[in-house]
């Protein structure tokens, strides 16, 4: 059980909390997170878990050929009407995504300039209740519109989806093919710097041993997947700025850090615990676990800095903070929605002592806990993505 503590003692986010507002409080109340370290206790969703939609996807292993390509099913008319393009004609997503934006944006508008509210009361409450239906319904859309637009892009990179996190009658649950390296190759040199220490995090002094097996709470990893999906959101948003100012050459003290990641790449074989335990300890997450310790095989092993950390490392307080966060409610939900679809939810038992969730273990190697935690980054880095792509078409960020 050691080992499985280890395994899932680090759900983090680098640097702030991940959302703020009024998104930061539904995502806190959905998922249980903690405002500040963002995932102290169990999620507990509201809603029925949601069946994926299948599709003919590429994969290395024969019994993937019909596998799910996505664990949430899309409801909405313009989901179905997506889904059903990411079955048929996967490279049509993109224009039929801009045909449904331009609809979007047409309703919204009309809706706008047409604002003349009736002057008795009871048709005032009925007009306002029909605005607020159909302002949902855009939200949902939209909502699904930028789910289909990340999964398309898992597609295009020839990645499948985890569909579903189910033990078999052995308990098991990563019987999923090893696509690790697909997905490291999505990311920049210096983002995946930054994804190794993520994964050093959670996986610990496992890290080079990825075919040993724990027994770990099915909603711990939960937690785990869901943090790394902020964790990939903030990583992207964060790299962009670093690779543009580094191709403008307006790096801050860029021979500095060059000189510093050389160094402590020359020293990866041999990991001072020193500089380990300096790094870690700067993490907001550290003070979160009893004792905060930090050990040269356990919470924190193989930590180094990395070029794209100082750089973050640089900013000031608004600054990361504006960085760290989800900028719109419907990549909050998209997160929240994806990730029950993929785990579940606990059952809740009521007792004389009040409710209590029933949690589940499963079996899980550490290198199935390694593709679940670079997927979950993926998506993250996906969802920046196609939200700034959609927002330039269909404004919804306002924050």
């Amino acid at each position: 059980m050691d080992v499985a503590v280890t395994a899932v003692r680090s759900p983090l986010i680098v640097l702030g909390s991940p959302v703020n507002g009024s998104a930061s409080a539904r995502l806190g109340s959905t998922f249980g997170f903690s405002r500040k370290l963002c995932l102290n206790s169990v999620f507990i969703p509201k809603q029925v878990r949601r069946r994926g939609f299948v599709v003919r996807a590429a994969s290395s292993s024969p019994e993937w050929d019909d596998a799910k390509i996505a664990p949430l099913q899309l409801e909405s008319p313009i989901g179905q009407f997506l889904s059903q393009i990411l079955k048929d004609h996967p490279h049509l997503v993109p224009a039929a995504v801009d045909q449904q934006l331009h609809q979007l944006q047409t309703d919204r508008d009309a809706h706008l300039q047409n604002q003349q509210q009736p002057s008795s009361p009871t048709d005032l409450v009925l007009y306002r209740r029909i605005a607020e239906v159909k302002a949902n319904e855009r939200r949902k859309a939209l909502e699904e519109i930028l789910y289909a637009l990340v999964v398309q892009k898992f597609m295009d990179a020839n990645i499948s989806l985890i569909p579903s996190v189910t033990p078999d009658l052995s308990g098991k649950v990563d019987l999923w093919p090893n696509e690790d390296g697909k997905l490291e190759q999505l990311h920049s040199d210096e983002a995946y710097e930054m994804i190794q220490n993520h994964l050093s995090l959670i996986l610990g002094n496992k890290a080079g041993d990825l075919t040993s097996v724990a027994e770990i709470s099915k909603f711990r990893v939960g937690q785990v997947y869901a943090a790394s999906v902020m964790y990939g959101y903030f990583l992207k948003r964060v790299d962009q700025r670093f690779q543009l100012e580094k191709t403008m050459k307006v790096l801050p003290n860029a021979t500095e850090e060059e000189n510093g990641v050389h160094r402590n790449t020359m020293d990866n074989a041999r990991p001072s615990i020193e500089q380990d335990t300096s790094q870690v300890m700067s993490h907001p997450e550290v003070s979160a676990w009893p004792g905060g310790d930090v050990s040269p095989g356990g919470f924190g092993y193989g930590i180094k800095a990395t070029r794209l950390r100082n750089y973050v490392m640089s900013f000031d307080g608004d600054t990361l903070q504006r960085y760290a966060a989800i900028r719109s409610k419907e990549a909050v939900s998209i997160i929240e929605k994806h990730t029950e679809a993929l785990f579940g939810r606990p059952e809740i038992v009521v007792t004389p002592e009040g409710a209590v969730s029933k949690d589940e273990n499963i079996k899980i190697s550490f290198g199935g806990l390694k593709k679940l935690v670079l997927e979950a980054v993926t998506f993250g880095s996906f969802l920046w993505d196609v939200e700034s792509y959609v927002d330039s078409r269909y404004h919804f960020v306002f924050n």
